[in-house]
């Protein structure tokens, strides 16, 4: 910053400061005129209350110009400045309120993850985003190959989710080129790529793109290891790397049996096993299951931490099966996939279901697409010790049917609350 305006905003704060003991001063002194002479004439009395207004005139400034300058620094700014106390006030107190909220670790990774984030930064700024790494297709795929760096596309989402900034921000960050080389990438996943390239690490990268835009939290990749996702069908077919076992059902449809990683002992980032470690609430999903939501458990150690968590854990389970995923899946047919994954059962506590309708013209498109709504066979959950939280949480977005974020993220602030009045 230049030397002049550092000076300036020396001065400002000072005077600011000047006038708000000098307005103590007045109200000491009023103060002291209306107690200390018994025999208070008319003349002594207006001075008082004269000093005393003054004094509050000069407080008040100085606490409006001060917390109107904290606040426009500590949204790099970003966002509007509120122009009156009653603003400032709300402000203040939001912010104090989200700073007592539930310390949360989300763990998965594509748009599923990024909606719950979008919720849950109303209610709570402890958040932890622990995010698959394991994506090769698309824009993140390209950076992935030519780059060598870890896909930048589900951390830039989630990144963007729990940032503070202006809706043109966010539309430039999501922009996808029309032509040229660069057709079809995200100016977002290239600014991640620029940050990772003058940090030390993608980590770093990551944590530092999220100072720029003013992130609510924590946004971490699984691993820093360069991982493959394959899967092997019921019927022994080998399908390798993420995307292809996304839309493996265009050319070869069939039944998933297990997905594992191209390599042992991939090692997690500590960062996001403290992040389990110090989380009071573990949720898992909501997101594509077997490319979202388990490539993050095949990486060591993170289910043993959440095994050992005092946590509550929550599973979101999708509104909609997915083609090439999870075709005539029930709820508890999601769950199994999850222990088996894991190598271990019993560690939910909740899951929260959609029973909300989709519109008819909508569920049509979808069930012609292969997919259907994802049935709630409730006395199987139960039989597996889970609690059922359901909940109509049905937003339809541009066509599709999303999660609402908002009621999503009240819903596992509820399990929360009901939790800690139990204890």
């Amino acid at each position: 910053m230049n030397p002049l305006k550092i000076l300036y905003a020396t001065y400002r704060y000072r005077k600011w400061l000047s006038n708000g003991v000098a307005g103590l001063l007045f109200i000491i002194a009023g103060i002291i005129i209306l107690v200390y002479r018994a025999d208070i004439q008319t003349f002594q009395l207006i001075m008082a209350l004269l000093f005393c207004g003054l004094g509050i005139v000069l407080c008040y400034i100085c606490l409006k110009k001060i917390v109107l300058a904290l606040l426009k620094i500590n949204n790099n700014g970003l966002t509007s400045v509120p122009t009156n106390m009653l603003d400032i006030g709300k402000k203040i107190y939001h912010r104090s309120q989200l700073r007592d909220g539930p310390n949360i670790a989300v763990i998965g990774g594509g748009t599923g993850i990024s909606t719950l984030l979008r919720g849950l930064k109303q209610f709570t700024s402890n958040i932890s985003a622990i995010i698959t790494v394991a994506d090769d297709g698309g824009g993140s795929g390209m950076l992935r190959r030519d780059l060598g760096m870890l896909p930048p596309g589900d951390i830039r989402n989630c990144i963007l989710a729990l940032a503070d900034t202006e809706p043109q921000m966010e539309k430039l960050l999501q922009y996808r080129f029309q032509d040229g080389d660069l057709k079809g990438q995200s100016f977002g996943n290239l600014f991640l790529a620029a940050m990772t390239g003058i940090s030390e690490s993608f980590e770093a990268g990551v944590r530092n793109m999220s100072e720029v835009l003013a992130v609510t939290g924590r946004v971490l990749p699984v691993t820093s290891e360069n991982i493959n996702l394959i899967a092997e069908l019921e019927d022994g077919v080998i399908i390798k790397g993420e995307s292809k076992i996304g839309e493996h059902n265009t050319f070869h449809p069939g039944r998933i049996k297990r997905v594992y990683l191209d390599k042992n002992n991939v090692k997690p980032l500590e960062s996001a096993l403290s992040a389990i470690d110090e989380a009071s609430v573990i949720v898992l999903g909501p997101g594509s299951l077997y490319t979202s939501i388990i490539p993050n458990l095949l990486v060591d150690h993170v289910v043993e931490r959440i095994v050992k968590s005092d946590a509550i854990k929550i599973y979101v389970a999708n509104i909609m099966t997915q083609p090439g995923e999870t075709e005539g899946y029930t709820v508890s047919d999601h769950i199994n996939a999850i222990y088996q994954h894991a190598g271990c059962d019993g560690f939910i506590d909740y899951c929260i279901v959609n029973t909300g309708r989709v519109p008819d013209e909508i569920y049509r498109r979808y069930l012609n697409d292969g997919a259907s709504m994802v049935r709630l066979d409730a006395n199987k959950v139960k039989k597996m010790g889970i609690k059922t939280v359901e909940r109509d949480l049905i937003q339809i977005n541009k066509g599709y049917v999303r999660h609402d974020p908002v009621k999503l993220a009240r819903a596992v602030i509820e399990i929360c609350s009901s939790k800690a009045g139990k204890q």
